[in-house]
């Protein structure tokens, strides 16, 4: 790709492929059956300007859900998000709820998508916990050490809230809620104490 993803113009085009793909994903009910030509068809943009900014479907398919994902993390998050128990309550609480919307639209024909969806989110909370850790007095933590901390942090979030919202019956979403919360909360406990202390 060719393109700078900073670029207004390219921000702006790249949102008309989203939302043409969003009125499609409306439309269809599935994601695998839309293909590159009903996308640039939709946003009325030529398939060329499509693939100077996305490699191929897939590509665009990973740029979709990180566009997604993040959006309904902001949406839910405030906007000078804090590492504290609060905003960590909210953060895990979307994260369920996101995980179980997505298990419950996703087609038999999408699950070939899943795995890479899956990737995709569980990177962006990655990043997400990493700069929101960062932003705190991190002295005396390596920055290796931070970004085990992240990682691990979230994979226990991202790997039980998948695990849940795919046999949500198993187990009430409050339950499990809890007690990831009193999992997360001992690993995070040290930055907060830097915050409020």
């Amino acid at each position: 790709m060719s393109v700078n993803p900073e670029d207004p113009r390219v921000k702006r085009t790249r949102q008309l492929f989203v939302q043409a793909f969003n009125d499609l994903v409306e439309k269809k009910r599935n994601v695998y059956s839309i293909s590159v030509h009903d996308i640039t068809n939709q946003a009325t943009v030529n398939r060329t300007t499509f693939y100077a900014h996305f490699q191929d479907k897939y590509d665009f398919l990973e740029y979709w859900m990180m566009e997604k994902f993040q959006m309904t993390i902001r949406n839910r998050l405030p906007k000078e998000t804090r590492c504290n128990a609060d905003n960590l309550r909210i953060l895990i609480q979307t994260i369920f709820d996101f995980l179980l919307r997505f298990q419950q639209c996703s087609t038999p024909g999408d699950k070939q998508f899943e795995a890479m969806f899956e990737n995709t989110m569980h990177q962006g909370l990655h990043r997400l916990l990493l700069k929101r850790i960062n932003e705190v007095d991190t002295q005396g933590f390596s920055e290796g050490k931070l970004e085990a901390m992240a990682l691990v942090i979230s994979w226990g979030i991202f790997g039980s809230a998948l695990q849940w919202s795919r046999n949500p019956q198993d187990r009430s979403v409050e339950t499990m809620f809890e007690e990831v919360i009193e999992v997360i909360s001992v690993n995070l406990s040290p930055f907060w104490e830097q915050i409020t202390g």
